[in-house]
Protein backbone atom coordinates (compact mmCIF):
# COMPACT_ATOMS: atom_id res chain seq x y z
CA UNK A 1 0.00 0.00 0.00
CA UNK A 2 1.66 3.59 -0.64
CA UNK A 3 2.44 5.88 1.69
CA UNK A 4 -0.12 8.38 2.75
CA UNK A 5 -1.12 10.99 4.95
CA UNK A 6 -4.94 11.62 5.28
CA UNK A 7 -6.64 14.51 7.29
CA UNK A 8 -11.05 14.31 7.54
CA UNK A 9 -12.56 16.82 9.00
CA UNK A 10 -9.86 18.22 11.47
CA UNK A 11 -10.72 20.49 13.29
CA UNK A 12 -8.46 22.12 16.43
CA UNK A 13 -8.73 25.34 17.97
CA UNK A 14 -5.80 27.17 20.32
CA UNK A 15 -6.03 27.17 24.60
CA UNK A 16 -8.24 30.34 24.16
CA UNK A 17 -10.48 28.40 22.10
CA UNK A 18 -9.14 30.51 18.39
CA UNK A 19 -9.78 27.89 15.82
CA UNK A 20 -6.79 27.05 13.46
CA UNK A 21 -8.59 24.16 11.77
CA UNK A 22 -12.19 23.48 10.59
CA UNK A 23 -13.34 20.33 8.75
CA UNK A 24 -10.10 20.58 7.20
CA UNK A 25 -9.72 17.98 4.22
CA UNK A 26 -5.93 17.43 3.26
CA UNK A 27 -3.92 14.68 1.68
CA UNK A 28 -0.22 13.52 1.19
CA UNK A 29 1.02 11.11 -1.00
CA UNK A 30 4.18 10.20 -1.93
CA UNK A 31 6.93 12.75 -2.78
CA UNK A 32 8.17 16.36 -1.16
CA UNK A 33 5.30 18.64 -0.27
CA UNK A 34 6.07 22.22 1.62
CA UNK A 35 3.66 23.59 4.18
CA UNK A 36 3.96 27.25 3.80
CA UNK A 37 1.67 30.01 5.99
CA UNK A 38 1.50 33.17 7.65
CA UNK A 39 3.01 32.32 11.51
CA UNK A 40 -0.19 31.55 13.24
CA UNK A 41 -1.62 29.70 11.17
CA UNK A 42 -1.18 26.82 12.58
CA UNK A 43 1.60 25.05 10.55
CA UNK A 44 3.71 23.42 13.32
CA UNK A 45 0.38 22.53 15.54
CA UNK A 46 -0.39 20.33 11.79
CA UNK A 47 2.66 18.54 12.13
CA UNK A 48 2.07 17.95 15.60
CA UNK A 49 -1.45 16.74 14.86
CA UNK A 50 -0.56 14.44 11.94
CA UNK A 51 2.46 12.68 14.10
CA UNK A 52 -0.32 12.16 17.27
CA UNK A 53 1.62 14.60 19.70
CA UNK A 54 -1.35 16.27 20.49
CA UNK A 55 -4.77 15.14 19.80
CA UNK A 56 -7.57 16.67 17.56
CA UNK A 57 -10.50 19.09 18.62
CA UNK A 58 -12.56 16.65 15.92
CA UNK A 59 -11.89 14.54 13.10
CA UNK A 60 -9.07 11.86 12.63
CA UNK A 61 -5.47 11.34 11.14
CA UNK A 62 -4.45 8.64 9.38
CA UNK A 63 -1.22 6.61 8.12
CA UNK A 64 -0.38 4.63 5.80
CA UNK A 65 3.38 3.63 6.58
CA UNK A 66 5.70 4.00 9.48
CA UNK A 67 6.47 7.89 10.68
CA UNK A 68 9.76 10.24 11.69
CA UNK A 69 9.92 13.92 12.96
CA UNK A 70 12.31 16.55 12.65
CA UNK A 71 10.95 19.35 14.89
CA UNK A 72 12.37 23.04 15.77
CA UNK A 73 14.48 22.40 18.34
CA UNK A 74 16.12 19.71 20.29
CA UNK A 75 15.39 19.29 24.51
CA UNK A 76 18.68 18.28 26.19
CA UNK A 77 18.20 16.19 28.61
CA UNK A 78 21.19 16.16 31.20
CA UNK A 79 24.37 14.25 29.96
CA UNK A 80 22.41 13.25 27.25
CA UNK A 81 24.90 12.06 24.69
CA UNK A 82 24.82 11.41 20.52
CA UNK A 83 23.85 7.97 21.06
CA UNK A 84 20.96 9.04 23.04
CA UNK A 85 19.97 11.53 20.99
CA UNK A 86 20.15 8.53 18.00
CA UNK A 87 18.39 6.04 19.52
CA UNK A 88 21.04 3.50 19.79
CA UNK A 89 22.43 3.72 23.31
CA UNK A 90 21.65 0.29 24.15
CA UNK A 91 22.58 -0.95 21.00
CA UNK A 92 25.57 0.04 21.30
CA UNK A 93 26.20 -0.62 25.09
CA UNK A 94 25.41 -4.54 23.47
CA UNK A 95 27.85 -4.48 21.00
CA UNK A 96 30.66 -3.25 23.46
CA UNK A 97 29.84 -5.76 25.94
CA UNK A 98 30.03 -8.33 23.54
CA UNK A 99 33.55 -6.81 22.12
CA UNK A 100 34.57 -7.00 25.77
CA UNK A 101 33.25 -10.86 26.04
CA UNK A 102 30.73 -10.33 28.78
CA UNK A 103 28.07 -10.37 26.20
CA UNK A 104 25.49 -13.42 26.66
CA UNK A 105 24.05 -16.17 24.17
CA UNK A 106 21.12 -13.71 23.98
CA UNK A 107 22.96 -10.51 23.42
CA UNK A 108 24.71 -12.18 20.33
CA UNK A 109 20.99 -13.21 18.97
CA UNK A 110 20.10 -9.21 18.70
CA UNK A 111 23.06 -7.68 18.17
CA UNK A 112 23.41 -5.14 15.14
CA UNK A 113 26.83 -5.19 13.52
CA UNK A 114 25.95 -3.11 10.64
CA UNK A 115 25.13 -0.23 13.06
CA UNK A 116 28.16 1.63 13.95
CA UNK A 117 28.66 1.72 10.05
CA UNK A 118 25.39 2.76 9.71
CA UNK A 119 25.90 5.26 11.94
CA UNK A 120 28.64 6.71 10.49
CA UNK A 121 27.24 6.54 7.34
CA UNK A 122 24.27 8.40 8.30
CA UNK A 123 26.74 11.25 10.09
CA UNK A 124 28.45 11.58 7.01
CA UNK A 125 26.16 11.93 5.64
CA UNK A 126 24.93 15.11 7.27
CA UNK A 127 28.34 16.44 7.51
CA UNK A 128 29.02 15.14 11.20
CA UNK A 129 31.97 12.37 10.34
CA UNK A 130 33.60 13.05 13.20
CA UNK A 131 31.14 12.78 15.95
CA UNK A 132 31.51 10.54 18.46
CA UNK A 133 28.37 8.63 20.14
CA UNK A 134 29.36 9.27 23.78
CA UNK A 135 29.27 13.10 22.99
CA UNK A 136 27.38 15.10 25.07
CA UNK A 137 24.41 16.70 23.06
CA UNK A 138 25.29 20.07 25.59
CA UNK A 139 28.36 20.69 23.55
CA UNK A 140 26.99 20.62 20.33
CA UNK A 141 25.45 23.75 18.48
CA UNK A 142 21.33 24.38 17.73
CA UNK A 143 23.02 23.61 13.96
CA UNK A 144 25.26 20.44 14.78
CA UNK A 145 21.99 19.59 17.00
CA UNK A 146 19.66 19.35 13.70
CA UNK A 147 22.10 17.78 11.56
CA UNK A 148 22.20 15.18 14.39
CA UNK A 149 18.15 14.77 13.76
CA UNK A 150 18.32 14.59 10.36
CA UNK A 151 21.29 11.55 11.13
CA UNK A 152 18.42 10.27 13.55
CA UNK A 153 16.17 10.14 10.31
CA UNK A 154 18.71 8.49 8.23
CA UNK A 155 18.84 5.81 10.20
CA UNK A 156 15.35 4.92 11.09
CA UNK A 157 14.36 5.40 7.82
CA UNK A 158 10.88 5.69 8.35
CA UNK A 159 7.92 5.80 5.39
CA UNK A 160 7.14 9.21 6.06
CA UNK A 161 9.14 12.31 7.68
CA UNK A 162 7.76 15.70 9.33
CA UNK A 163 10.43 18.42 9.07
CA UNK A 164 9.24 21.74 11.16
CA UNK A 165 11.77 24.20 9.86
CA UNK A 166 14.63 21.99 9.10
CA UNK A 167 16.98 25.08 8.32
CA UNK A 168 16.81 26.92 10.72
CA UNK A 169 20.40 28.00 12.71
CA UNK A 170 22.25 25.81 9.52
CA UNK A 171 24.82 27.12 7.53
CA UNK A 172 25.09 26.48 3.68
CA UNK A 173 26.76 23.33 4.56
CA UNK A 174 24.05 22.21 6.58
CA UNK A 175 21.42 23.41 4.65
CA UNK A 176 22.77 21.61 1.52
CA UNK A 177 22.34 18.38 3.76
CA UNK A 178 19.22 18.70 4.22
CA UNK A 179 18.25 19.47 0.66
CA UNK A 180 20.08 16.18 -0.43
CA UNK A 181 18.31 14.06 1.78
CA UNK A 182 14.90 15.50 0.51
CA UNK A 183 16.54 15.06 -2.56
CA UNK A 184 17.32 11.22 -2.10
CA UNK A 185 13.75 10.62 0.04
CA UNK A 186 11.73 7.83 -1.55
CA UNK A 187 8.77 7.90 0.71
CA UNK A 188 6.48 11.12 1.61
CA UNK A 189 8.25 14.47 3.48
CA UNK A 190 6.22 16.85 4.58
CA UNK A 191 8.15 20.16 5.30
CA UNK A 192 7.21 23.44 6.97
CA UNK A 193 9.68 25.71 6.17
CA UNK A 194 10.28 29.53 4.86
CA UNK A 195 13.71 29.23 3.24
CA UNK A 196 12.63 29.50 -0.47
CA UNK A 197 15.60 27.35 -1.97
CA UNK A 198 14.36 24.70 0.38
CA UNK A 199 11.23 24.88 -1.33
CA UNK A 200 12.01 25.05 -4.95
CA UNK A 201 13.04 21.31 -4.21
CA UNK A 202 9.60 20.02 -3.46
CA UNK A 203 7.15 18.54 -5.86
CA UNK A 204 3.73 20.53 -4.34
CA UNK A 205 2.98 23.55 -1.80
CA UNK A 206 0.44 23.31 0.64
CA UNK A 207 -0.45 27.15 1.83
CA UNK A 208 -2.33 27.58 4.95
CA UNK A 209 -4.53 30.66 5.58
CA UNK A 210 -7.34 31.56 7.49
CA UNK A 211 -9.80 30.65 4.59
CA UNK A 212 -8.28 26.99 4.95
CA UNK A 213 -5.85 24.74 2.83
CA UNK A 214 -5.06 25.03 -0.59
CA UNK A 215 -2.60 22.82 -2.47
CA UNK A 216 -0.40 23.87 -5.67
CA UNK A 217 1.12 21.47 -7.87
CA UNK A 218 5.14 22.28 -8.66
CA UNK A 219 7.78 23.45 -6.42
CA UNK A 220 7.76 27.58 -4.87
CA UNK A 221 8.16 29.22 -8.14
CA UNK A 222 5.44 27.91 -9.52
CA UNK A 223 3.64 28.52 -6.20
CA UNK A 224 4.73 32.55 -6.62
CA UNK A 225 3.61 32.42 -10.27
CA UNK A 226 0.10 30.76 -9.39
CA UNK A 227 -0.29 33.64 -6.14
CA UNK A 228 0.50 36.37 -8.14
CA UNK A 229 -1.99 35.58 -10.87
CA UNK A 230 -4.67 34.89 -7.84
CA UNK A 231 -3.61 38.33 -6.10
CA UNK A 232 -4.57 40.09 -9.60
CA UNK A 233 -7.67 38.11 -10.48
CA UNK A 234 -8.89 39.38 -5.95
CA UNK A 235 -8.03 42.95 -6.71
CA UNK A 236 -10.18 43.10 -9.72
CA UNK A 237 -12.97 41.19 -7.90
CA UNK A 238 -12.88 43.90 -5.70
CA UNK A 239 -12.71 46.68 -7.79
CA UNK A 240 -15.65 45.07 -9.78
CA UNK A 241 -17.65 44.86 -6.32
CA UNK A 242 -16.48 47.94 -5.57
CA UNK A 243 -17.85 49.60 -8.75
CA UNK A 244 -21.09 47.95 -8.36
CA UNK A 245 -22.06 49.38 -5.15
CA UNK A 246 -21.06 52.33 -6.06
CA UNK A 247 -23.42 52.69 -9.18
CA UNK A 248 -26.18 51.04 -7.30
CA UNK A 249 -26.07 53.63 -4.14
CA UNK A 250 -26.31 56.28 -7.10
CA UNK A 251 -29.14 55.00 -8.86
CA UNK A 252 -30.74 54.63 -5.27
CA UNK A 253 -30.35 58.31 -4.83
CA UNK A 254 -31.24 59.36 -8.11
CA UNK A 255 -34.99 57.16 -7.33
CA UNK A 256 -34.89 58.77 -3.90
CA UNK A 257 -34.31 62.31 -5.66
CA UNK A 258 -36.94 61.88 -8.45
CA UNK A 259 -39.29 60.60 -5.55
CA UNK A 260 -38.88 63.69 -3.44
CA UNK A 261 -39.65 65.64 -6.32
CA UNK A 262 -42.69 64.12 -7.63
CA UNK A 263 -44.09 64.17 -3.71
CA UNK A 264 -43.22 67.87 -3.75
CA UNK A 265 -45.72 68.42 -7.01
CA UNK A 266 -48.13 65.70 -5.62
CA UNK A 267 -48.18 67.65 -2.44
CA UNK A 268 -48.44 71.06 -4.00
CA UNK A 269 -51.63 69.37 -6.35
CA UNK A 270 -52.98 68.52 -3.47
CA UNK A 271 -52.71 71.56 -1.21
CA UNK A 272 -54.94 73.34 -4.45
CA UNK A 273 -57.52 70.51 -3.94
CA UNK A 274 -57.25 69.96 -7.75
CA UNK A 275 -57.33 66.27 -6.90
CA UNK A 276 -60.06 64.48 -5.01
CA UNK A 277 -59.08 63.12 -1.74
CA UNK A 278 -60.38 59.44 -2.96
CA UNK A 279 -57.82 59.27 -5.53
CA UNK A 280 -55.03 60.55 -2.93
CA UNK A 281 -55.11 57.96 -1.12
CA UNK A 282 -54.66 55.43 -3.84
CA UNK A 283 -52.25 57.36 -5.69
CA UNK A 284 -50.50 57.38 -2.38
CA UNK A 285 -50.89 53.49 -1.75
CA UNK A 286 -49.45 52.94 -4.99
CA UNK A 287 -46.34 55.20 -5.09
CA UNK A 288 -45.84 53.33 -1.74
CA UNK A 289 -46.24 50.07 -2.82
CA UNK A 290 -44.12 50.53 -6.09
CA UNK A 291 -41.12 52.86 -3.64
CA UNK A 292 -41.08 49.74 -0.98
CA UNK A 293 -40.78 47.34 -3.71
CA UNK A 294 -38.36 49.26 -5.46
CA UNK A 295 -36.22 49.59 -2.25
CA UNK A 296 -36.07 45.52 -1.64
CA UNK A 297 -34.64 45.32 -4.79
CA UNK A 298 -32.38 47.48 -4.30
CA UNK A 299 -31.09 46.26 -1.13
CA UNK A 300 -30.91 42.83 -2.46
CA UNK A 301 -28.68 43.96 -5.21
CA UNK A 302 -26.81 45.62 -3.00
CA UNK A 303 -26.00 43.56 -0.43
CA UNK A 304 -24.95 40.58 -2.94
CA UNK A 305 -22.24 42.88 -4.03
CA UNK A 306 -21.48 44.11 -1.01
CA UNK A 307 -20.83 40.18 0.32
CA UNK A 308 -19.19 39.96 -3.48
CA UNK A 309 -16.95 42.88 -2.29
CA UNK A 310 -15.92 41.24 1.04
CA UNK A 311 -15.29 37.56 0.20
CA UNK A 312 -12.66 39.75 -2.86
CA UNK A 313 -11.07 41.66 0.03
CA UNK A 314 -11.02 38.45 2.19
CA UNK A 315 -8.92 36.88 -0.90
CA UNK A 316 -6.84 40.29 -1.44
CA UNK A 317 -5.99 40.32 2.25
CA UNK A 318 -5.08 36.63 2.51
CA UNK A 319 -2.82 37.00 -0.54
CA UNK A 320 -1.17 40.58 -0.05
CA UNK A 321 1.44 40.50 2.60
CA UNK A 322 2.76 42.63 4.85
CA UNK A 323 3.64 46.00 4.30
CA UNK A 324 6.60 48.00 5.51
CA UNK A 325 7.25 51.96 5.68
CA UNK A 326 10.17 53.06 7.83
CA UNK A 327 10.82 56.68 9.08
CA UNK A 328 14.18 58.00 7.72
CA UNK A 329 17.49 58.01 10.03
CA UNK A 330 19.01 60.57 8.64
CA UNK A 331 22.39 59.22 9.12
CA UNK A 332 25.05 60.88 6.77
CA UNK A 333 27.27 59.37 4.35
CA UNK A 334 30.88 58.68 5.87
CA UNK A 335 29.99 59.27 9.40
CA UNK A 336 31.75 56.62 11.75
CA UNK A 337 29.10 53.90 12.96
CA UNK A 338 31.04 51.54 14.50
CA UNK A 339 34.75 50.31 14.65
CA UNK A 340 36.83 47.17 16.01
CA UNK A 341 40.52 47.02 16.41
CA UNK A 342 41.99 43.52 16.67
CA UNK A 343 39.65 42.11 18.84
CA UNK A 344 39.57 39.09 20.44
CA UNK A 345 36.93 37.16 23.27
CA UNK A 346 34.17 34.50 23.20
CA UNK A 347 31.75 32.68 25.87
CA UNK A 348 35.53 30.76 26.77
CA UNK A 349 37.93 33.72 27.90
CA UNK A 350 40.52 31.00 27.78
CA UNK A 351 39.46 29.46 24.51
CA UNK A 352 38.59 32.82 22.80
CA UNK A 353 36.26 31.91 19.45
CA UNK A 354 36.89 35.50 17.23
CA UNK A 355 40.58 36.27 17.40
CA UNK A 356 42.10 39.71 16.45
CA UNK A 357 39.05 40.80 14.66
CA UNK A 358 38.56 44.21 13.15
CA UNK A 359 35.89 46.07 11.44
CA UNK A 360 35.49 49.75 10.36
CA UNK A 361 31.39 50.76 9.12
CA UNK A 362 31.19 53.56 7.93
CA UNK A 363 27.63 55.63 6.82
CA UNK A 364 24.38 53.72 5.85
CA UNK A 365 27.06 50.69 4.98
CA UNK A 366 24.96 47.42 4.41
CA UNK A 367 27.28 44.50 6.28
CA UNK A 368 26.65 40.55 6.33
CA UNK A 369 28.74 38.00 8.75
CA UNK A 370 28.81 34.34 7.37
CA UNK A 371 30.55 31.34 8.32
CA UNK A 372 29.90 27.79 9.20
CA UNK A 373 28.25 26.81 12.69
CA UNK A 374 30.26 27.37 15.45
CA UNK A 375 32.21 29.97 14.12
CA UNK A 376 31.41 32.72 16.64
CA UNK A 377 28.71 34.97 14.80
CA UNK A 378 26.71 35.62 17.74
CA UNK A 379 29.38 35.78 19.75
CA UNK A 380 30.99 38.37 17.76
CA UNK A 381 27.64 40.56 17.94
CA UNK A 382 27.91 40.16 21.52
CA UNK A 383 31.50 41.51 21.72
CA UNK A 384 31.09 44.51 19.41
CA UNK A 385 27.70 45.94 21.22
CA UNK A 386 29.44 45.18 24.42
CA UNK A 387 27.48 42.47 26.21
CA UNK A 388 30.17 39.97 26.24
CA UNK A 389 33.09 41.37 27.66
CA UNK A 390 36.69 41.27 25.45
CA UNK A 391 39.87 39.70 26.47
CA UNK A 392 41.59 42.18 24.03
CA UNK A 393 41.54 44.59 21.56
CA UNK A 394 38.80 47.35 21.60
CA UNK A 395 34.99 47.62 20.18
CA UNK A 396 32.73 51.03 20.05
CA UNK A 397 29.61 51.81 18.46
CA UNK A 398 29.20 55.42 17.80
CA UNK A 399 25.73 56.05 17.88
CA UNK A 400 21.85 54.85 18.74
CA UNK A 401 21.94 51.02 17.39
CA UNK A 402 19.30 48.11 18.37
CA UNK A 403 20.02 44.70 18.24
CA UNK A 404 17.47 42.00 17.80
CA UNK A 405 19.11 38.56 19.02
CA UNK A 406 17.42 35.08 18.12
CA UNK A 407 15.17 35.31 20.79
CA UNK A 408 14.22 39.09 20.77
CA UNK A 409 15.83 38.95 24.25
CA UNK A 410 14.94 43.11 24.33
CA UNK A 411 11.06 42.55 25.01
CA UNK A 412 9.64 41.87 27.85
CA UNK A 413 7.65 38.81 27.53
CA UNK A 414 5.39 39.84 30.30
CA UNK A 415 3.89 42.98 28.97
CA UNK A 416 2.22 43.44 25.60
CA UNK A 417 2.89 44.29 22.72
CA UNK A 418 1.47 47.70 22.92
CA UNK A 419 3.91 48.43 26.10
CA UNK A 420 6.77 47.12 25.03
CA UNK A 421 6.74 49.66 22.22
CA UNK A 422 6.08 52.56 25.10
CA UNK A 423 8.87 51.22 26.76
CA UNK A 424 11.51 51.55 23.95
CA UNK A 425 9.80 54.56 22.47
CA UNK A 426 8.84 56.52 25.45
CA UNK A 427 8.50 59.78 23.05
CA UNK A 428 5.86 58.59 21.26
CA UNK A 429 2.10 59.34 21.52
CA UNK A 430 -0.61 56.49 21.55
CA UNK A 431 -1.46 57.38 18.09
CA UNK A 432 2.33 56.74 16.75
CA UNK A 433 2.43 53.80 18.78
CA UNK A 434 -0.89 52.23 16.98
CA UNK A 435 0.43 53.65 13.69
CA UNK A 436 4.03 52.05 13.93
CA UNK A 437 1.93 48.50 15.11
CA UNK A 438 -0.58 48.27 12.51
CA UNK A 439 1.90 48.49 9.94
CA UNK A 440 3.81 45.38 11.47
CA UNK A 441 -0.15 43.75 11.45
CA UNK A 442 -0.53 44.43 14.87
CA UNK A 443 -3.89 46.09 14.92
CA UNK A 444 -6.45 47.03 17.53
CA UNK A 445 -6.23 44.17 19.92
CA UNK A 446 -3.69 41.93 18.64
CA UNK A 447 -1.17 44.53 19.78
CA UNK A 448 -2.74 43.71 23.04
CA UNK A 449 -1.00 40.64 23.00
CA UNK A 450 1.38 39.11 26.06
CA UNK A 451 4.82 39.04 23.65
CA UNK A 452 5.19 35.58 26.21
CA UNK A 453 2.35 34.31 24.21
CA UNK A 454 3.30 34.84 20.82
CA UNK A 455 5.00 32.62 18.12
CA UNK A 456 8.96 32.51 17.33
CA UNK A 457 7.79 34.49 13.67
CA UNK A 458 5.22 37.31 15.86
CA UNK A 459 7.54 38.10 18.46
CA UNK A 460 10.65 38.95 15.45
CA UNK A 461 7.85 41.08 13.75
CA UNK A 462 6.87 42.75 17.29
CA UNK A 463 10.96 43.20 17.54
CA UNK A 464 11.31 44.92 14.35
CA UNK A 465 7.91 47.08 15.01
CA UNK A 466 9.23 48.13 18.59
CA UNK A 467 12.71 48.72 17.23
CA UNK A 468 12.21 50.54 13.82
CA UNK A 469 8.71 51.17 13.63
CA UNK A 470 8.91 54.68 15.50
CA UNK A 471 9.70 57.89 14.56
CA UNK A 472 13.05 57.78 15.44
CA UNK A 473 14.64 54.45 14.38
CA UNK A 474 18.03 53.44 15.67
CA UNK A 475 20.94 54.51 12.71
CA UNK A 476 22.17 51.55 13.06
CA UNK A 477 20.44 48.12 13.25
CA UNK A 478 22.04 44.92 14.28
CA UNK A 479 20.21 41.61 13.06
CA UNK A 480 21.19 38.16 14.36
CA UNK A 481 19.63 35.71 11.81
CA UNK A 482 16.33 37.58 11.23
CA UNK A 483 15.00 35.24 9.21
CA UNK A 484 14.97 32.20 11.25
CA UNK A 485 11.37 32.48 12.64
CA UNK A 486 9.28 34.51 9.76
CA UNK A 487 7.44 33.17 7.09
CA UNK A 488 7.87 33.84 4.08
CA UNK A 489 5.00 36.61 3.13
CA UNK A 490 6.81 38.61 6.37
CA UNK A 491 10.27 38.25 4.98
CA UNK A 492 9.29 39.18 1.62
CA UNK A 493 8.15 42.64 3.14
CA UNK A 494 10.74 42.77 5.96
CA UNK A 495 12.79 42.69 2.95
CA UNK A 496 11.21 45.56 1.06
CA UNK A 497 11.56 47.70 4.25
CA UNK A 498 14.80 47.23 4.92
CA UNK A 499 15.93 47.97 1.32
CA UNK A 500 13.80 51.46 2.39
CA UNK A 501 16.24 51.82 5.98
CA UNK A 502 18.76 54.48 5.13
CA UNK A 503 20.83 53.37 8.08
CA UNK A 504 23.46 51.09 8.24
CA UNK A 505 23.12 47.47 8.47
CA UNK A 506 25.03 44.52 10.63
CA UNK A 507 23.32 41.09 9.56
CA UNK A 508 24.20 37.53 10.49
CA UNK A 509 22.36 35.59 8.34
CA UNK A 510 22.62 32.17 6.47
CA UNK A 511 20.27 33.01 3.66
CA UNK A 512 21.55 33.83 0.67
CA UNK A 513 18.18 35.51 -0.58
CA UNK A 514 17.34 37.22 2.14
CA UNK A 515 20.70 38.97 1.85
CA UNK A 516 21.07 39.35 -1.16
CA UNK A 517 16.73 40.91 -1.14
CA UNK A 518 18.40 43.56 1.52
CA UNK A 519 21.39 44.49 -0.95
CA UNK A 520 24.32 43.60 1.31
CA UNK A 521 27.56 45.73 0.15
CA UNK A 522 29.95 43.82 2.04
CA UNK A 523 30.21 39.98 3.40
CA UNK A 524 32.74 39.08 6.27
CA UNK A 525 33.08 35.79 6.29
CA UNK A 526 34.59 34.79 9.61
CA UNK A 527 38.08 32.95 9.21
CA UNK A 528 38.10 34.59 5.57
CA UNK A 529 39.15 38.05 4.13
CA UNK A 530 35.75 40.63 3.64
CA UNK A 531 34.51 39.30 0.12
CA UNK A 532 33.29 42.68 -2.14
CA UNK A 533 30.07 42.02 -3.73
CA UNK A 534 29.66 43.04 -6.91
CA UNK A 535 27.53 46.16 -7.74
Amino acid sequence: MPVSVSLHQLSWSTPDNQPLFTDLELSFGPGRTGLIGRNGTGKSTLLRLIAGLVPPAAGSVTLAGTLGMLEQSVQVEHDATVADHLGVSQAMALLDRLEQGRGSVEDAGEADWSLPGRIQAALQQVGLPELAPDRRLDTLSGGQRTRLSLARLILALPDIILLDEPTNNLDADGREAVANLLRNWRGAAIVVSHDRALLREMDAIVELTSLGARTYGGNWDLYAERKALELAAAEHDLASSERKIAEIDRKLQAVAEKKARKDGAGKRKAAKGDIPRIMLGGMKENAENTSGEGARLADRLRSKAAEAASAARARVEVLTPLTVTLTPTGLPQGRTVLEADTLSGGPDPLNPVIRDFSLHLAGPERVAITGPNGAGKTSLLRLLTGDLPPVSGTARIHLAFALLDQTVSLLDPALSIRDNFRALNPEADENTCRSALARFMFRADAALQRVGTLSGGETLRAGLACTIGGNAPPQLLILDEPTNHLDIQSIAQVEAGLRGYDGALLVVSHDAAFLDAIGITRTIALGAAPILNPG
